[in-house]
């Protein structure tokens, strides 16, 4: 099928992108387009025009600072899991985005675009949930940040205000004894997350002093495995404290709110949750030794 017409404009500048969506009713932000074109594609989204921030400026690159990595929005997935950097310091982000759809759309795909899809089967929202940290955008009455769990609020919705774009995020860059992973069973038809898992630990004395565990492809949105992140806190990393705390990734999700289509039931998806969470930590624990 062909997109509805619309009209085009490249922005030399955030602020110009930020005018050209004001100025414009009904148009929407182009990055690298991967999440936007089938939609356009099948007319399930019909934007009046399209604002191209692709060659804007100082919007690209890992950097890491004081404890902190900064990602900027346009950098390409292909280029997030070639960083040493990224995996020295956030292993989760760069797992996901080497996980992330073919070739083809791992080096036009941005990382600000996918999050800002915010596509409920995508691999990136649950390795940055679990890294935690910040979204940094901009918009008409300037800029703000929004705490990464505050930032998804259903399939294709997320915090961010009309006219705003994401410019960046900050997560925490690991320090001794933090490590963490990215795990996914991917869709073989689609190139989706069926079920993906994000682990971030800190471990001090062979025991975890605090852990973060998302998940993506289970629910409308990327969310917290809240009860297996209680079963690890102040756990042994031992095998059997790490299995049975992937046992709980289950507990507390209402089987009626788990995504279920012709690839995978929602009762199957909830089956191999744990088995994933399992994968993720014992990735995550392997790295300590690395």
């Amino acid at each position: 099928m062909y997109p509805a017409d619309f009209e085009y404009y490249r922005a030399g500048s955030v602020r110009e992108a930020i005018d050209l969506l004001s100025t414009h009713e009904g148009a929407e932000l182009l990055a690298g387009g991967h999440g936007l074109f089938p939609l356009m594609k099948t007319r399930e989204h019909t934007p009046s025009a399209l604002v191209d921030i692709g060659r804007v400026d100082g919007l690209t690159g890992v950097d890491v600072q004081a404890g902190t990595v900064s990602v900027g929005a346009l950098t390409t997935h292909a280029d997030l899991a070639a960083s040493e950097s990224l995996r020295d310091t956030a292993a989760a982000l760069a797992d996901a985005a080497g996980e992330l759809g073919d070739l083809q759309v791992r080096n036009g795909g941005t990382i600000g675009g996918n999050i800002a899809h915010a596509d409920p089967r995508s691999d990136p929202p649950a390795a940055l949930l679990a890294l935690g940290g910040a979204v940094h955008v901009e918009g008409p009455d300037g800029e703000r940040t929004i705490d990464v769990d505050d930032f998804f609020a259903g399939a294709f919705e997320t915090a961010l205000a009309d006219g705003e774009l994401v410019t960046s995020f900050s997560i925490p860059a690991h320090g001794d004894g933090a490590v963490s992973a990215y795990v996914r069973y991917r869709n073989p038809l689609s190139g989706y997350a069926l079920v993906g898992v994000g682990v971030s630990l800190h471990v001090d004395d062979d025991r975890v002093q605090s852990a973060r565990v998302a998940a993506t492809g289970v629910l409308d949105a990327p969310f917290r495995l809240d009860a297996v992140e209680a079963a690890l806190d102040g756990s042994p990393l031992d095998t059997d404290a790490v299995s049975d705390a992937a046992a709980q990734a289950a507990a507390g999700i209402d089987a009626g709110d788990v995504q279920s289509d012709v690839q995978a039931s929602g009762e199957y998806r909830l089956g191999v949750l744990p088995t994933y969470t399992e994968r993720a930590l014992d990735a995550a624990i392997e790295r300590l030794g690395g």
